[in-house]
This record gives structure tokens, sequence and C-alpha cells, in this order.
């Protein structure tokens, strides 16, 4: 059976959609104040050295994906308990994604439907485009990364034209502002969005152009970064530090705003595509590396019988794990600052560093 085969330009636009997903509409860096915009610019480095790791792992075992070299490196039965707790919070992670998207969408206008169907159709689709296969799930981010950019700059556009930007909300930034900016940024923003790029370690090994992953990725990011700190740069001009703050989806309540003539107005639909397109994007790919990792632990041939339990794990999660918003947000910052980092961050420098020692002193097997 022919492997399946991902190009540049295909991980370039399911990187750039994965790490907007949920950032874009989402508080992020609340801790920077007016300054998140540059809190966003300052974690890049710290994301693209992160990238460096995944990049380098996979370069060195390119037929495996984490759990694989996970087992080569630590031993097999290290490796294996590794990559099973992998799994839980693959899961968790896209089931939260899942209840952002569905939140706002009752906020927004489905008010009277019930977040359970809302998830469930959202989880559907990930069912039938993981049926597919990872190559017709690239192919489609291709498609629909000009569609993000082009709502994206719709948005903007209007935003600016209608005046609500105010430059005294970014501005002055003084010394404080700048290490408050780079205290949110490590760990936080680090890890959200960028440390969540461990989810294409299971992505990689269908990558057909080795030579340029590292170029393709760190554009990706690049972008990602560029994109995601002049949107929070537009938000927080248009509302202000104590609004943002406040707000649940600043991007929503910014667009909502809009009234350019008296003519263009009602602007929402354009947020919440964005936001769906963002959040099935994101979700895919952590239920293809649950899937993934899964296959590979267990010994599972056929990858599509593990689609739909992984969905369904994951759609439930969705609105069991918190009873409300306010109380998912709770939960959220306690898994961001104390479990996402060391999934995201130390166990693949953890791997990068023995990997290192193992190979310097002929360790290897």
């Amino acid at each position: 059976m022919r492997k399946e085969a991902i190009g540049p330009s295909q991980l370039f636009a399911m990187i750039v959609l994965f790490e907007l997903g949920t950032a874009l509409v989402v508080p992020v860096g609340l801790e920077s104040g007016h300054a998140v915009w540059l809190s966003i610019l300052m974690a890049l480095p710290g994301g693209i050295l992160l990238y460096l790791v995944f990049t380098h792992l996979y370069q060195q075992f390119p037929d495996l994906i984490i759990s694989g070299y996970a087992r080569k490196i630590l031993g097999p039965w290290i490796g294996w308990v590794v990559g099973l707790l992998f799994l839980p919070v693959l899961l968790y992670n896209g089931s939260r994604n899942l209840r952002e998207a569905g939140d706002l969408l009752i906020s927004a206008s489905y008010d009277k439907t019930p977040i359970l169907i809302i998830d469930s159709i959202m989880i559907i689709a990930v069912m039938y485009i993981l049926s597919k296969g990872i190559e017709v799930f690239a192919r489609t981010a291709e498609i629909f990364f000009w569609i993000i950019i082009v709502m994206g700059l719709i948005c903007i556009f209007i935003v600016i034209a209608a005046g609500l930007v105010e430059l005294k909300n970014l501005f002055p930034i003084h010394i404080n502002d700048l290490w408050e900016a780079l205290g949110s940024a490590y760990p936080n923003i680090w890890i959200f969005p960028f440390g969540e790029v461990v989810c294409f370690t299971t992505i990689l090994p269908h990558f057909n152009k080795s030579r340029k992953i590292k170029k393709t990725g760190i554009v990706a990011i690049t972008l990602s970064a560029c994109l995601l700190s002049f949107t929070h740069a537009i938000e927080m001009g248009v509302l202000g530090e104590n609004l943002y703050s406040r707000t649940t989806f600043p991007m929503f309540t910014t667009i909502t705003l809009v009234n350019v003539a008296n003519f263009i107005q009602r602007l929402d639909a354009l947020v919440m595509l964005t936001l769906i397109i963002g959040v099935f994007f994101k979700m895919t790919v952590y239920c293809y590396a649950a899937v993934a990792i899964t296959a590979d632990l267990f010994k599972v041939r056929d990858f599509q019988k593990l689609v739909i339990p992984a969905a369904v794990v994951m759609l439930f999660s969705s609105f069991v794990s918190a009873e409300n918003y306010p109380v998912h947000m709770s939960e959220g910052k306690v898994f961001l600052e104390n479990i996402l980092p060391v999934f995201c961050a130390y166990i693949p420098v953890l791997l990068f560093l023995v990997h290192r020692i193992r190979r310097r002193f002929g360790l290897y097997r």
C-alpha cells in the first residue's frame, strides 16, 4: 500500500492553521496587559527552537513518530509508558478546542441549541476527514489556508476603516511592560500555541521533502506569530486592556463594534467561520496524533478503526470536563501551566538530550 505523502505547501498550511486555531479568538497572555502583541513575538524564538528539536528527532528517526523513537531512546518499557501518557493529554486538549468553539457559537447565535449537538456536528467532520487519510486532510488545509487569509484581511481592513483602533491602547511600552510581556511569553504563550506543534511529530514522517522541513516549519511558525500578534494588537487597540481581559472572545467583541457608514455591519459570521475552520484543523491534528500514537503503541494496522473511538472520547470530554465556561478556562490555566509544558517541551527536549548522549558515547546497539 502506498505511503501517504504531504508536500511543503501542505505542511506549511497545516502548521499555520493549527497555530492560529483558537488562539485567534480567545485572549492570550493576559499577564502582559496591553503588550500582549509583544509577548507573542517574544515567544516566537522559543517556538522555533522547539520546532528544531522536533525536526532533529524526525531526521534521526525519519520513519518513526514520537512514541516510536521514545522507545528507541529511552528503552522499550519506559518509552512505551511515555508514549501512552501522551494520549490523555492530546485527547483532552483537543476536546478543549471543541468546547471553546461550541461555547462561542452558542453565545453568538445558537443559544437554543444544545452544545452536544454543535460539538457532534464538528466531530463528525473530523471523523470524516481522518477516514480519508492525512494526505486528503493536508490538501484540504491548502484550500482553507487561503480562505482564512482572505477573511482575515477583510476583517482587519474593515476594522481599521471603521476607525476603531486607538494606538494609545497599545503604547507606550515601558521597561516594566517588557518584563511582564516576557513573563507572559514564557512559558504560557511559548506553550500555547507554539509548543503544541509537538502534535506534528506524528505527521512529519509523511513529509516528502525532508531537506525543506526546517525552512517550511520555521516560515509557517513565524507567519503564524506575526498574524497572531497583529490580530491581538488590533483587538487590544479597539477594546483596550480592561475590556480585552474581561471579554470571553475578544475577536468576536471587536467585530461586533464595526459600523461603516451605517452600511457595513454584523460581520460576526466571518469570526465564527474563522473559529470553526481553525478549531476544525487544530482538533483534527490532535485527534490524528492521538490515533497515530495509539496505533503505534498497540500495533494496530488499520488506522481508521481508531478514529471513531478517539473522536467519541474527545466529544464527551468536551462537555463533561467543565460545567461552564469560566470553570473551563480555570481548568485550562492549570493545565497550561502544569501539564502541557511537560509534553510539549520537557519530554521532547529530554529525548533530544538523551539521544545526543547515547549517540555520543555509542550506547545504541
